[in-house]
């Protein structure tokens, strides 16, 4: 911990200060202030309403056992809406009871009807958890709820087909289990009478698409078994739910927002981290090491104190004044070294204290997570360090404050993170913790972006290809597909079909097409590159974790650093045909950043704006990439040690991107140099992708980009921006759609920011392949005048 103090422990660990007293006391440990804005969310009282008259008596009294009295307005029209056979999603904020609508529907038809039926999916295995113990614990007789998923052992399934009226599993289950085995579920499906969705703002990108896809191949399985079941979903405020939701379920939804819960005021800061001092500021990436030949600079960059650190350093001093505290985190990695940072910290001052401090993130086995889950329920643990595997619907009853290291990349997640503390109705406290990026550093100084900006519309498109063509070939597997079937998956299905025949997939047959292979397709749902990287200690044979197939290349290559729960292994082999990497234990001072190199070509256009000077288009792109070599960095001071090289298979990707073309001619009027222009373009690059998640729903993680002065397809300078998914998620269209106030918003983040010649906060970017080499930020910014000048809004 490098906080100028230790952590206060309190005598106690009881509620904590106030919110207001305890983010006084957090602002005055450091020499400045890092707090640039507060939002005081005020208090709420709830309207309730009384029972609709449908609902069984057995039912209102299980609920008022668990301290229901009655439902709230938003609870009974929901349920009312879904009860009398409507599709409904119910789109209110954190807290705000969306699992009463759909269970009193639910469990009342369960109640009424001894033979009837409801699954439930959830977007992880944790939030369906902790749904189960919500209905288990309603005892309500024949309803038998249980949880059907990966971890479920081999001994239940057959039990729970059977038996249970109310499956709770997850899209990957439903995909991989459910469906392909109709038949054994024949009797639940046929008597299937609600399909709830939980948290569906969470299907979006590539990922929402397939689970449409998946939605109507369940429709489709239920409807020849004679059932047509009712959708319920529950969503976080979100723009246009209804659309969305009629998108993912291909039926027409009413959506339910009016928010009728009481709630808790929640005092909200907004924090950047201070300036680190010349001396101890990183220096910056020696060019050659960049893959840029030009002169080594040695130049030191100034950069602020690193997220994860000030979290960490906040985390801390939270559990140290007795505040039930949960630290969200973007990654696996970070997560671990917030948890293991506080626990440090918090030992120094009293030992054993960091034991009440632990990280929480998938990846982990079973049993772990359910502990994990346990202790922080009931209060043997202050403090979790948690990706946003617990940003969802888990009732975490009792917390204080929820810190969020770095923007989550929507403000849907922001709220819904937020939203974690204060579940019972008390004050809480949620900080912002900006990451030296340039989205980060324009919120925190651009409050109404946040407080005052609606929430983002769900981007998933279920036409894209490269999901439609996979999902039609699984649906075939599971009936020979009909003309009827047409209609159901919608827009490009008769193309996606005649490509599958073309191909040798599907076979053409007067009564349909027929799957013509033994296997089954693989189809990975999540659009992550392939099945996930089992990590074993190559001691041991220990299974540590998993790693998703997409990310293994930059996480797991041999020589990277891996943490698991506060240890630190490096990696020996990676084996990608198998799925495996051996890891040992060892603590090197040094932490490893994959480097990779990427080519980009244009396949057609779909939409062009031409703007004199200025062009921008939307179309199909392939770009190939291949992580080439590796950084390793002192830990202390972010100093290269050297640059190792790797031996990976290239990468290759058609999807859609968003590019915007300038003449040589306004470039060279604006005052942008020659031999300044990859510079400029490199630099509006880096940050044009940091601020496009300000317009949709992703995160700089989810795309890509290439720049370059002269590209052989477009013959011009060119600033490319594409979707890191198969066909695209979506999120190029919505830049295409915004670009003057994607564009604005990014020129504005680029002149506001401090920094003389370019830093993490503006142009800078934590994944660039070419070490942030070379960057101009004055001439990125007159790059962005040209465009801006020439664009019509």
């Amino acid at each position: 911990m490098e906080s100028s103090t230790a952590p206060t422990v309190s005598a106690g660990h009881g509620a904590g200060p106030a919110p207001v007293d305890l983010l006084r006391r957090l602002r005055a440990r450091g020499a400045g202030d890092p707090v640039t804005h507060v939002e005081r969310v005020p208090a709420r009282v709830g309207v309730p309403a009384p029972w609709p008259a449908w609902a069984p008596p057995e039912l209102r009294a299980a609920f008022a056992r668990r301290g229901v009295v009655a439902p709230w307005q938003h609870q009974a029209e929901a349920a009312t809406l879904a009860y009398d056979g409507g599709h409904v999603i119910v789109a209110t904020g954190t807290a705000s009871g969306k699992s009463l609508a759909y269970q009193l529907p639910a469990l009342a038809t369960l109640l009424a009807d001894p033979r009837a039926t409801v699954l439930y999916l959830a977007p992880t295995k944790a939030l369906a958890a902790d749904q189960l113990r919500a209905v288990a614990g309603l005892e309500l007789e024949g309803v038998r709820p249980a949880c059907y998923d990966g971890d479920t052992p081999r001994a239940e399934r057959e039990w729970i087909r059977r038996h249970s009226r109310f499956v709770l599993t997850n899209p990957d289950m439903l995909h991989h289990g459910i469906l392909p085995g109709h038949a054994q579920w024949s009797g639940f499906l046929r008597r299937l009478a609600y399909v709830v969705i939980d948290e569906c703002h969470t299907y979006r990108g590539v990922f929402g698409s397939h689970v449409a896809h998946v939605l109507r191949r369940l429709r489709r399985q239920c409807a020849r078994f004679g059932a047509t079941p009712v959708f319920v979903l529950a969503s976080a405020t979100s723009g246009d739910p209804a659309t969305a939701a009629g998108r993912l379920t291909g039926l027409p939804v009413t959506a339910v927002t009016e928010d009728a819960s009481p709630r808790g005021g929640v005092t909200f800061a907004l924090w950047e981290p201070p300036l680190l001092p010349p001396d101890s500021a990183a220096p910056a990436v020696p060019a050659q090491a960049a893959g840029d030949h030009d002169a080594a600079t040695t130049d030191l960059v100034q950069v602020r104190r690193s997220a994860l650190r000030e979290t960490a350093d906040l985390l801390a001093d939270t559990v140290a004044e007795g505040v039930r505290t949960l630290a969200f985190v973007r990654s696996r990695k970070g997560a671990e070294v917030v948890a293991a940072n506080a626990r440090r910290a918090l030992d120094d001052a009293v030992p054993g204290l960091g034991g009440r401090v632990a990280a929480y993130r998938g990846g982990y086995l079973r049993e772990e997570r359910r502990e994990l889950e346990r202790a922080l329920l009931h209060g043997d643990l202050l403090g979790l360090a948690s990706t946003n595997a617990l940003e969802l619907g888990v009732d975490l009853v009792g917390l204080d404050a929820v810190l969020i290291c770095g923007y989550p990349g929507t403000r849907a997640s922001l709220w819904q993170q937020a939203g974690r503390a204060g579940r019972s109705g008390q004050e809480a406290l949620a900080v912002l913790v900006a990451r030296d990026d340039p989205l980060d550093t324009y919120l925190v100084h651009h409050p109404e972006a946040i407080f005052g900006a609606p929430v983002e519309a769900t981007v998933l498109d279920p036409a894209n290809p490269y999901v439609l063509a996979p999902q039609l070939a699984c649906a075939a597997v599971e009936a020979p597909l009909t003309p009827a079937d047409l209609a159901l998956f919608g827009d490009g299905a008769k193309e996606a079909i005649d490509q599958l025949v073309e191909a040798g997939a599907l076979r053409q047959r007067p009564t349909g097409w027929y799957w013509r292979h033994r296997e089954r397709p693989e189809v990975d749902l999540r659009g992550e590159g392939g099945a996930p990287v089992c990590v074993v200690e190559s001691a041991t044979g220990r299974l540590l974790g998993t790693v998703d197939g997409g990310s293994s290349h930059f996480l797991l290559h041999p020589g990277a650093v891996y943490l698991h729960q506060g240890i630190s292994y490096v990696v020996d082999d990676l084996d990608l045909a198998d799925g495996c990497a051996l890891v040992h234990v060892e603590e090197p001072d040094w932490s490893t950043h994959a480097r990779d190199v990427t080519d980009l070509s244009v396949v057609s256009v779909r939409s062009y704006v031409d703007a004199g000077p200025v062009g921008m288009f939307l179309g199909e792109v392939d770009v190939t990439s291949q992580v080439v070599s590796y950084q390793r960095r002192r830990i202390a001071t972010g100093e290269v040690i050297d640059t190792r090289p790797l031996d990976l298979p290239t990468r290759e990707l058609r999807t859609v991107a968003v590019w915007f073309t300038l003449s040589p001619r306004s470039l060279a009027s604006a005052g942008v140099q020659q031999a300044d222009v990859p510079g400029a373009l490199h630099a509006a690059e880096h940050a044009a992708i940091g601020l496009l998640p300000l317009m949709a729903t992703c995160d700089r993680w989810d795309i890509g980009g290439l720049s370059t002065a002269l590209h052989p397809d477009t013959e011009a300078p060119t600033v490319f921006v594409y979707d890191g998914h198969p066909g695209g998620a979506g999120f190029a269209e919505r830049a295409y759609g915004t670009a003057s106030a994607w564009l604005r918003a990014t020129r504005d983040a680029i002149a506001e920011c401090g920094c003389e010649s370019g830093c993490p906060s503006c142009v800078q970017s934590p994944k660039c392949g070419n070490g942030n080499n070379p960057l101009s930020k004055p001439d990125a910014i007159r790059v962005l005048d040209v465009v801006l000048e020439n664009l019509p809004a």
